[in-house]
C-alpha cells in the first residue's frame, strides 16, 4: 500500500467526528498525481499512479491502517452562525508521518455522503477538483502557507447540479484540518472539557513551543493570531481574494484552506469580489484584513474558559491578544508591499509615512485607471532598470498618472540601490498567476475530457517568478470576452 497511516485525530473522543467509509465510484481514472509532494511525504508516487493507487484515491479501497472519518465543526458563514456543519463531502483517511515526525492529513473531497452532508450527495463535480488543484499548488509555489494537492481523479460517473456534469475526487494534504469552526462546535455546546482536549491536541501538533508558557492557551491564541494576520497579508500581496472567509474555512495551523470561489484579481480595486454568493461584499479584497480579526475574535471566545477561571479576566486577556492583530497585520502588509516596490525591510523605517504613501498612492492610481495588479508590479523592475515609466504606464488608462508616481518613486531609490531593488521586486512579484480565465479554460476542457490545458497550467505555475517565453501568453490579462466576473463554491 502507498500509505502508512497514523490516526491521532481518530483517537480523540467520539464527539469529534463520525466514522464513515468513502462511497465507491464506477470507473476511477487518475488525472494527475503530485509526484514531488508524494516524495516529500515519503509516499511512492509510482504506487499512487498504479491501479491500486487509483482505487485508494477515488475512495474505492480503504487501506488497512486507515480510520476514515468525517470531522465535526460549526462556523459563522457570512456572519451568521451555523451550529452544525462538518465534513459533508470530505473524508479524512488518516495522517501520513514524514521522516522528521511531522504529520499531514490525507483527505478525500467528493468521496460520498457523510452524516454531515445535510441532504447533499457528498460528491464533487470535476470542475472544483481541477480548480483546487491548480490554486493550491500555485499558492504553494508562490510561498503562501496552504493545503496541497496530492491527486485528482475522475470518477467516471456524473453528479447533478444544474444538470449532469462529470464527477471527481480531490486528495488534499493539510497540516491538519482543525478549523476555528472545530472549536466552535464544542463551545456552542458548552462542552468546555472537549474544547480543552482540542486545544491540547492543536498545541501538541502545531504549537509545541507554547507548552512552556505561563498560560499555554493564551499563547496558543497569540500564535494563531500571528499566523493568520501574516497569512492574510501574504494573500493581499498577491492580489488574492479568498472569497469565503467563514470561520469554518480558517485553519488554526495558519494554512490557506478551501479554495471555493477564490480568485486572483486582474484589474486592481480594493472592493473587488468574485464569489457569486458574496452579495454584500463581506469578503472583498480589502475587507479580508478586518474579517481576519473578526474570525479570530470568534476563536478567542471559544477559549475563554481556558484563559482564566474568572470570565472578566479571561475576556481582558483575550482582548489584549486580539488588540495585537492590527499591528502584526499592518507590519506584515508594509513589509510585503514595500518589497513589491523594491524597498527592503532593512532600508525602511516603519514610522516613515512617506514610504507607505508611495504604496497607497500607487494602489489608488491603479484602481482609478483599471490597471492590472500583477502586470504593474511585475514590470516595475523593468521601468526602474530603464529609468523609464513606459513599461508600466501603458497598463494605465491615463499613462501620465503613473508617470507622476514613477518620478517620485525613482527618487526614493538611489542609483546605487537599484540593482538590489530590481532583484527584490523580481523575487517578490510573480510573472504568472492562475488567472481566472485560464483556470476556467482548463476546467472547460477537462469537462470535455481534455486535461492538457490543466496540466500545462499546473506545470507553468510551478515556477511563477521565472520567465517562460514559450508560455508568454499566460502573462496576459483576459480579453474583454474572457473576463471572469464571478466564481462559484465547490458545492
Amino acid at each position: 500500500m502507498p500509505f502508512r497511516f497514523e490516526n491521532s485525530y481518530a483517537r480523540l473522543p467520539a464527539t469529534f467526528f463520525e466514522n464513515v467509509v468513502p462511497t465507491p465510484v464506477k470507473n476511477p481514472e487518475l488525472i494527475r498525481v503530485n509526484r514531488e509532494l508524494a516524495i516529500e511525504l515519503g509516499i511512492d508516487p509510482l504506487q499512487l499512479e498504479s491501479n491500486s493507487g487509483a482505487e485508494i484515491l477515488s475512495g474505492n479501497q480503504v487501506v488497512e491502517d486507515s480510520t476514515p472519518i468525517a470531522m465535526a465543526y460549526s462556523g459563522h458563514q457570512f456572519g451568521g452562525f451555523s451550529p452544525q456543519l462538518g465534513d459533508g463531502r470530505a473524508i479524512l483517511l488518516g495522517e501520513a508521518v514524514r521522516d522528521d515526525g511531522v504529520r499531514f492529513d490525507i483527505q478525500l473531497k467528493g468521496s460520498g455522503q457523510t452524516p454531515f452532508s445535510r441532504r447533499g450527495d457528498g460528491r464533487s463535480a470535476l470542475g472544483p477538483v481541477l480548480r483546487e488543484y491548480i490554486l493550491c499548488e500555485a499558492m504553494a509555489a508562490l510561498g503562501v502557507p496552504t493545503t496541497r494537492a496530492l491527486a485528482a481523479v475522475a470518477t467516471g460517473q456524473p453528479v447533478y447540479r444544474e444538470g449532469p456534469v462529470p464527477g471527481g475526487v480531490f486528495t488534499r494534504v493539510a497540516s491538519s484540518h482543525v478549523r476555528i469552526g472545530t472549536f466552535q462546535w464544542f463551545a456552542a455546546r458548552e462542552d468546555d472539557a472537549n474544547v480543552k482536549i482540542l486545544a491540547d491536541y492543536v498545541i501538541d501538533r502545531h504549537y509545541p513551543d507554547v507548552k512552556e508558557a505561563d498560560n499555554p492557551y493564551l499563547a496558543l491564541l497569540d500564535g494563531v493570531i500571528e499566523r493568520q494576520a501574516k497569512l492574510i497579508a501574504h494573500w493581499m500581496q498577491l492580489g488574492f481574494i479568498h472569497g469565503v472567509m467563514n470561520t469554518d474555512n480558517m485553519s488554526v495551523s495558519g494554512e490557506t484552506i478551501d479554495y471555493g470561489p477564490c480568485a486572483f484579481m486582474d484589474e486592481y480595486h480594493p472592493g473587488k469580489t468574485f464569489s457569486s454568493i458574496d452579495h454584500q461584499g463581506r469578503y472583498a479584497y480589502a475587507n479580508q484584513s478586518p474579517i481576519g480579526q473578526w474570525n479570530l475574535t470568534r476563536f478567542a471566545e471559544t477559549l475563554l474558559p481556558l484563559l482564566d477561571n474568572d470570565q472578566d479576566t479571561a475576556i481582558k486577556k483575550a482582548e489584549s491578544s486580539l488588540d495585537r492583530y492590527p499591528d502584526i497585520h499592518r507590519a506584515e502588509m508594509r513589509r510585503r508591499f514595500y518589497a513589491k516596490i523594491g524597498i527592503a525591510e532593512d532600508n525602511n523605517d516603519d514610522d516613515n509615512a512617506s514610504d507607505w504613501e508611495l504604496v497607497d498612492t500607487l494602489l489608488t492610481t491603479m484602481a482609478e485607471n483599471h490597471a492590472d495588479f500583477t502586470l504593474v508590479f511585475r514590470h516595475l523592475p523593468d521601468a526602474l532598470e530603464r529609468d523609464n515609466a513606459e513599461p508600466v504606464s501603458k497598463w494605465f488608462d491615463q499613462p501620465d498618472a503613473f508617470t507622476k508616481w514613477f518620478d517620485n518613486w525613482r527618487l526614493r531609490i538611489p542609483v546605487p540601490e537599484r540593482e538590489a531593488a530590481v532583484k527584490l521586486m523580481r523575487t517578490t512579484n510573480p510573472i504568472y498567476i492562475p488567472r481566472n480565465h485560464r483556470v476556467e479554460q482548463a476546467i472547460a476542457a477537462g469537462y470535455e475530457g481534455d486535461f492538457e490545458p490543466f496540466h500545462r497550467l499546473v506545470n507553468l505555475l510551478r515556477a511563477p517568478f521565472t520567465e517562460q517565453p514559450e508560455h508568454a501568453e499566460y502573462e496576459h490579462p483576459p480579453k474583454p470576452d474572457e473576463i471572469v466576473h464571478a466564481t462559484f463554491c465547490g458545492t
